[in-house]
């Protein structure tokens, strides 16, 4: 059974009676005189499309089934009848109103589109609908006053993505990277009340989930803590548990050994330290901020931070809480232990923690422990990271992207933390627009020479919607998000000074995504870019794509940076756009999806170690943002497995992570990896294998979608790639 998609994003089964009625309104229409459509003539075009679309690979949507009904009316020489069935649509097309069937789609959730838009989001929640109504009237906004025609049309067409066109309208940006140390040690505010100064570990992990939750309102995209800028206060819970213990055995007139007094406060430290984790894990993923989801944040852990050895040996216990707790868990409504989708972890690997023999080596074991069951934390390789970031070595904002290294020579943020260089903390992206590569190669029809006179234009539309989007952000007053632009997240401006200077200089970047390298490489030349002539290939595509941000930022003073988009549904737009422009391409346009940025297609075989070897390159040519992955089995009983893959990373690639499975099922208490099965009309579902639900209220699948993890469920182009991905490391 053949389905067409509606234009609210339902699903319905193909019908060719629908076609016979809608052609036969026109031709009984009074105004025709003469040369109507006989019944034969009706039934033949509604046949003929009929054949067209069992045929078809991919699904039809109504707009192009009515596309085919013009085209075969005017075939047929009826040009009156064509004529006035085009009138017919279109005044449907005005009562029925663009807005109005976006909106009723949320309210109804009926649209496949909306269910899955967000692998993160609960499209049942009100605050989910009401963020994704408002957004509709921002697109409308964005696309009637911010952005010309032909950018829309490219982005309509598939040809690039504007990303985040329900938010651009507004003074929003991207991502970025929370400067909590200068909020905790100078102090915020928080809805106009004062924060002072935290007299302990765990108020300051209580205030700090209070500021990710302002600060996620405030912005659109991800954001990441240093765990680090915590720990300092790990010390004054000692210096007042000591104090209490002395002032207790004052008023009781009871007197301890000093060693025992040192071990009692220990003991109340080290519970201090649960507890504050504990609030960070639970607060973060039962917080709902107003776009409707918990705060997409990420937690960086790097040991290096830490200046002395007692700093150091604090540190280390709170990271082995953080790694503890999320290997526990979270319990679901039922009770059972599932595995959440934030905090995303972040552990960089260095000197102190890469290998057997290292001071730390025993937290690297714990956090690949954590890896097998959690699927977190992902390993930043500090040693590859000081190589490519000109010696430092700090954080993503998010997933994914990275700033530019610093080269502010001034404290533009009026930063109370602020010194002369190696400065992250408080620097945020603007904004992306993504070329989809395989689009540029297939408008060209395979050609390589006019593939790059093809991508220098396109890159240049990608530079104009980004020149807007910065531009739409020049003039934003401080008053807009205070807990950003005012309080310290970002910077402590005025009230009511402009945030224009952070814009320029490197102080923040804006990006140019890209996606689809396999298969434009393979539309170019016909190879993958694992071949040695594709990956030639390869990096001379991601060599141009980085050529064209460098003349954008010496011509503007603006830090264009090339970035791996995380595409989530816009990887099946993608692929649609492809499939409905140039039909079905083997290894292009014959799939649901895209392959994400450089990443070599997640159907080819290949091994953990040859993955990652090959992407290290592409990854350096990435720099606004890069993370590659391996796909593992079920490695709780091959930990040693996941300890040689962690120290690989290390001395190859900058950042990558490791997908394992950790699934439950409600309904009979099943863990382990929930399956993509296929029905008739080849839709994606999710079934358990031990009992066969597959109602998905009971299922907890937890899979990477893009770089974090994903818990409500995908589109079916995200859903499809998952269930092609091969294992990198055999079961």
């Amino acid at each position: 059974m053949k389905y067409v998609t509606k234009r609210n994003g339902t699903r319905v089964p193909f019908e060719r009676a629908k076609i016979v009625k809608a052609i036969k309104g026109a031709n009984q229409d009074e105004t025709i005189l003469s040369n109507r459509l006989t019944e034969d003539e009706i039934q033949n075009i509604a046949k003929l499309i009929e054949v067209s679309i069992n045929n078809d690979l991919r699904e039809r949507s109504v707009e192009e089934i009515q596309d085919m009904v013009e085209q075969h009316i005017m075939q047929s020489g009826h040009y009156s009848i064509a004529k006035l069935y085009m009138i017919y649509r279109y005044q449907h097309n005005v009562r029925r109103s663009l807005l109005d069937s976006q909106n009723m789609a949320v309210i109804d959730m009926v649209s496949e589109e909306v269910r899955t838009e967000n692998s993160n989001k609960n499209p049942t929640l009100l605050s989910t609908q009401r963020d994704y109504m408002a957004g509709n009237s921002s697109k409308q906004l964005a696309r009637t006053y911010l952005y010309p025609r032909d950018i829309m049309d490219m982005h309509d067409k598939g040809a690039i993505h504007v990303h985040d066109l329900d938010y651009v309208s507004q003074h929003m940006h991207n991502c970025d990277l929370v400067n909590l140390e200068d909020m905790l040690q100078n102090g915020t505010v928080i809805t106009g009340t004062q924060i002072t100064k935290p007299h302990s570990f765990r108020t300051a992990c209580n205030i700090a989930t209070q500021i990710i939750a302002q600060v996620a309102s405030s912005q659109y995209g991800g954001q990441t803590i240093n765990l680090f800028h915590l720990v300092p206060f790990v010390e004054v819970s000692r210096k007042q548990i000591r104090k209490q213990i002395a002032a207790d055995l004052k008023a009781t007139k009871h007197e301890l050994p000093s060693s025992v007094i040192n071990e009692l406060a220990e003991y109340r430290v080290a519970r201090e330290i649960t507890d504050g984790v504990q609030t960070i894990q639970y607060q973060l993923v039962t917080l709902m901020t107003t776009n409707g989801q918990t705060p997409f944040v990420s937690v960086y852990i790097n040991l290096e931070e830490a200046k002395t050895d007692r700093e150091r040996k604090d540190f280390a216990a709170v990271i082995e809480e953080v790694f503890k707790q999320r290997i526990k868990g979270l319990p679901d409504e039922k009770g059972a232990w599932i595995t959440p989708a934030f905090p995303k972890l972040l552990y960089v690997t260095n000197d102190l923690n890469c290998e057997e023999g290292t001071p730390y080596w025993s937290l690297t074991q714990l956090a690949v422990k954590c890896m097998s069951k959690r699927m977190t934390p992902d390993i930043i390789s500090g040693k590859i990271m000081k190589q490519l970031k000109n010696g430092d070595t700090y954080a993503c904002m998010g997933c994914r992207s990275f700033l530019t290294p610093d080269r502010v020579k001034e404290n533009l943020a009026n930063s109370g933390t602020w010194k002369k260089g190696h400065n992250y903390w408080g620097r945020f992206n603007q904004g992306v627009v993504t070329v989809n590569l395989p689009y540029v190669a297939c408008a060209v029809d395979g050609n390589l020479d006019k593939f790059w006179t093809a991508l220098d234009e396109t890159l240049e539309v990608c530079h104009r919607a980004l020149r807007i989007r910065h531009e739409t952000l020049l003039g934003t007053p401080s008053d807009v998000a205070p807990i950003l632009w005012q309080y310290g997240a970002l910077a402590r401006l005025k009230k009511h000074e402009k945030i224009d200077r952070l814009l320029y200089g490197g102080y923040s970047t804006i990006s140019l995504g890209y996606a689809g390298l396999y298969e434009t490489v393979m539309r170019l030349i016909g190879k993958s870019h694992t071949t040695e002539e594709g990956n030639v290939l390869g990096i001379k595509i991601m060599q141009r794509l980085n050529d064209a941000c460098a003349k954008w930022k010496a011509a503007e003073n603006i830090d264009y940076s090339l970035y791996g988009t995380p595409l989530e549904s816009t990887t099946y737009k993608f692929a649609q756009a492809l499939q409905k422009s140039f039909g079905i391409i083997p290894e292009v346009s014959d799939h649901e999806y895209i392959t994400n940025s450089y990443h070599v297609n997640v159907r080819e075989p290949i091994d953990a170690f040859t993955k990652l070897t090959l992407e290290a390159k592409y990854q350096e040519l990435s720099p606004g943002g890069a993370i590659s992955y391996i796909e593992v089995p079920h490695m709780d009983n091959n930990l040693k497995a996941l300890e040689t893959v962690v120290k690989f990373i290390h001395n190859t690639i900058l950042y990558a992570e490791v997908n394992t499975k950790s699934d439950h099922c409600d309904s009979c208490g099943y863990d382990g990896e929930i399956l993509v099965e296929r029905d008739e009309s080849g839709k994606y579902y999710w079934k358990c294998p031990s009992c066969g639900c597959v109602d998905h209220d009971l299922l907890h699948v937890a899979r990477r979608t893009c770089g974090y993890i994903g818990t409500q469920f995908w589109n079916q182009g995200r859903t499809a790639e998952i269930a092609d991905r091969v294992l990198h490391i055999g079961g």
